[in-house]
């Protein structure tokens, strides 16, 4: 049981090293200075379907989203721009927009989990989001 779970450890760490090399060989990043805050795929917060992003696409808990203001769409932070995050050791992608009242912000997805997006509350934190070398990313 032990050595399956090293190998499934090795396999984990190979992948991660291999999604960090395509960011880097892929993409400069820009940094930025922003309000992060924290939701949730739950009715209340969203609305008759939560799993649904204002761009389409699906969520499910454990994805590595963001939903960004629309003032950062103008600034680059489009749809599926990786983001890395003060704080957090993985690439999170942008999948969801969020109302116009809010500015230079980033809401982080978290699942179901309500009590973890209360317990994170707001921070001004700095991101760095990827924009595409040029290699036809686009």
């Amino acid at each position: 049981m032990k050595i399956k779970f090293l190998i499934f450890l090795l396999v984990l760490a190979s992948c991660k090293k291999k999604e960090e090399d395509f960011y880097e060989k892929n993409y400069t990043w820009q940094a930025l200075k922003v309000t992060a805050t924290a939701y949730n795929s739950v009715v209340n917060q969203t609305n008759d379907n939560p799993n649904l992003t204002a761009f389409g696409d699906s969520l499910k808990p454990g994805m590595k989203c963001i939903a960004v203001s629309k003032d950062l769409l103008i600034k680059g932070l489009k749809h599926n721009t990786p983001v890395k995050i003060e704080g957090f050791n993985d690439v999170y992608i942008v999948k969801d927009k969020m109302h116009s009242r809010w500015k230079n912000r980033i809401d982080i997805y978290m699942g179901e989990d309500v009590q973890a997006a209360k317990e994170w509350g707001r921070k001004k934190l700095k991101i760095e989001y990827g924009v595409p070398k040029e290699s036809g990313l686009d």
